[in-house]
């Protein structure tokens, strides 16, 4: 698998886990989810934005490390989301006054978003802009172009964040040794997922409830008129239940055992207990009225951020996240004053432009529709070269033209001659020495006077 395939790679900061997933675009335009990491972010995303950035650089080196290992190639670059707590939209007007009646022509509306692009917001900086529709006197027109006004008054969504929120994001990634190939504003890529045209034609709200936040999306006529990010979310439900004097994990495992978004009149109260640490009970009733209180309130703030947009939603409210696995929460806000007549339904399985491929494992996927969304958003590769490895030489022997090449023989170290050692002489044989002996016996016969 190679860089030819044009693998998109996304990721999204969670504030339970940083996950991070490859895909392959299909011809008809589907994703094909090719592998999934993820990592536990505890005390590293805190509300959607990062709070520990070392911590953060690393879980991101090891996500993207781990799909590459997968795949066989070199993450580059990846799309990541911004969400978090500081995201919000801003309604802005932009009025122009014409010296009489005046054509208007797209060099007018350029100037018109210009001047909204052009707004200064407190810590703040606009990472998107919606336009809403433009209104001439008493009128409401989407496309004002080529008509005729004295006044003409344009209408904005600005998408605004915390100035340090991307800047955090981009350092991250730049210190875990990749790119960034875009950032991409979740919610907005999760309505594209999400919701059908036709829901956005009509009017639907999307809830994405986290674990630290509940994001509220609202559609009307196809266009977006209102995001927020509530700072209230599924932890929240989990850190109430510790105060029954129960560590955080445990909390967690009772929410999801015993909890209900709505308990209604007609349900048993006779007292059951539940089991806690340390050879302790509590009554059940007592732990589910803890999880209900937490549930209409983020019920509730949803509710007065959709309320003005409440008769412009024929197709309701899609509700999604990790904090939506609660039962009874379609219920819960079916029965609240605010949503009471509104169509609330849950998502459920994967969106239907993506697809697993055999073998993949990614975990449960109603907590995963942000990931995907993000992978939908990419268009461009953001994978290497294959990883090296040794090349093993292979021989075909029954090619009979080619002699099999044999492998080379590794050459074997000089080993340095020892020195020579002098001869010894060699010992004189027995009439050798019988005959040196008589020698001497000679030389001691003869006078001094006879030597020459």
């Amino acid at each position: 698998m190679g860089a030819e395939k044009d693998i998109i790679i996304a990721v999204e900061l969670a504030s339970t886990a940083i996950r991070a997933i490859a895909g392959k675009r299909e011809p008809d335009g589907s994703m094909q989810v090719l592998a999934f990491a993820q990592e536990e972010s505890s005390n590293t995303i805190r509300k959607g934005i990062i709070d520990n950035i070392d911590k953060t650089t690393q879980a991101l080196t090891r996500v993207t490390s781990t799909l590459g290992d997968k795949l066989g190639v070199r993450v580059k670059s990846i799309y990541i989301g911004l969400g978090g707590q500081s995201l919000r939209s801003v309604h802005n007007r932009v009025l122009l006054q014409f010296d009489g009646r005046e054509l208007i022509s797209h060099k007018t509306i350029d100037k018109m978003r210009d001047t909204n692009s052009g707004v200064v917001y407190p810590n703040a900086e606009i990472k998107e802009v919606v336009p809403q529709e433009y209104t001439m006197g008493s009128r409401s027109i989407v496309d004002p172009v080529g008509m005729q006004a004295e006044m003409l008054e344009a209408n904005f969504i600005n998408i605004i964040a915390r100035t340090t929120l991307e800047e955090n994001i981009r350092k991250c990634v730049k210190a875990a040794g990749l790119e960034v190939e875009e950032v991409l504003i979740s919610p907005l890529c999760l309505a594209n997922a999400m919701l059908s045209p036709s829901e956005k034609r009509t009017g639907c709200a999307l809830v994405d409830i986290g674990a630290d936040t509940t994001t509220v999306s609202v559609f009307t006529n196809n266009i977006l008129r209102h995001l927020c990010v509530i700072p209230l979310g599924g932890s929240n439900v989990t850190s109430d239940i510790t105060s029954l004097k129960v560590e955080a994990e445990e909390a967690e495992s009772l929410k999801k055992k015993y909890g209900t978004a709505y308990r209604s009149d007609s349900e048993d109260k006779t007292g059951k207990k539940v089991n806690l640490s340390f050879d302790r009970t509590e009554d059940e009733e007592k732990l589910q009225e803890i999880v209900e209180a937490r549930y209409e309130e983020i019920i509730a703030n949803v509710n007065h951020h959709i309320l003005p947009y409440k008769e412009r939603l024929p197709s309701g409210i899609l509700i999604t996240g990790g904090g939506a696995r609660i039962p009874d929460l379609t219920i819960a806000f079916s029965k609240h004053e605010g949503s009471a007549d509104l169509n609330v339904r849950l998502a459920k399985g994967l969106p239907d432009n993506v697809s697993i491929s055999y073998g993949v494992q990614v975990g449960e996927p109603d907590r995963l529709y942000t990931l995907y969304a993000l992978l939908l958003a990419g268009h461009e590769n953001c994978v290497g070269e294959l990883t090296e490895s040794p090349v093993q030489k292979t021989f075909d022997f029954e090619k009979k033209d080619e002699e099999p090449v044999e492998p080379e023989t590794p050459e074997t170290p000089e080993v340095p001659e020892k020195p020579s050692e002098p001869e010894k002489p060699k010992k004189p044989s027995a009439f050798g020495r019988i005959w040196k002996t008589f020698e001497k016996m000679l030389s001691d016969d003869t006078e001094p006077g006879d030597e020459n």
